[in-house]
């Protein structure tokens, strides 16, 4: 079973919500999208999952405590605090916290207006 295979449902995770703004008034061509900001906290154990992509809703992730384990193309990436990474159109992936302390990350991305 490969890393993609093993990933389940999301666990042990927490979403808050933390600012958005509406793009459309801001940038030409962003009419009904929106830049979002949360805070994600993975708790030991836990998954964000299943695997999923991020074509249509690019981001940047920075952690700011514990360790993030990234899944991706085959590749396991640890990422601990003050690192982040970029979710492009190409990002197919999840992530799971395999550590002793919750996992707690900054994501910033641009979505869909709900």
């Amino acid at each position: 079973m490969n890393d993609d295979q093993a990933a389940c449902e999301t666990k042990g995770v927490t979403v808050q919500p933390l600012a958005t703004v509406d793009l459309g008034p801001e940038i030409d061509g962003m009419a009904g999208r929106q830049l979002r900001m949360r805070m994600v906290t993975i708790e030991p154990g836990g998954v964000f999952g299943p695997v999923h992509d991020h074509r249509d809703r690019p981001g940047v992730v920075y952690v700011l405590s514990g360790t993030i384990t990234d899944h991706r193309d085959g590749t396991v990436t640890d990422y601990g605090p003050g690192v982040g990474w970029p979710e492009d159109r190409r990002t197919l992936h999840w992530l799971e916290n395999r550590g002793t302390v919750p996992a707690v990350e900054i994501s910033i991305d641009i979505v869909r207006s709900e």
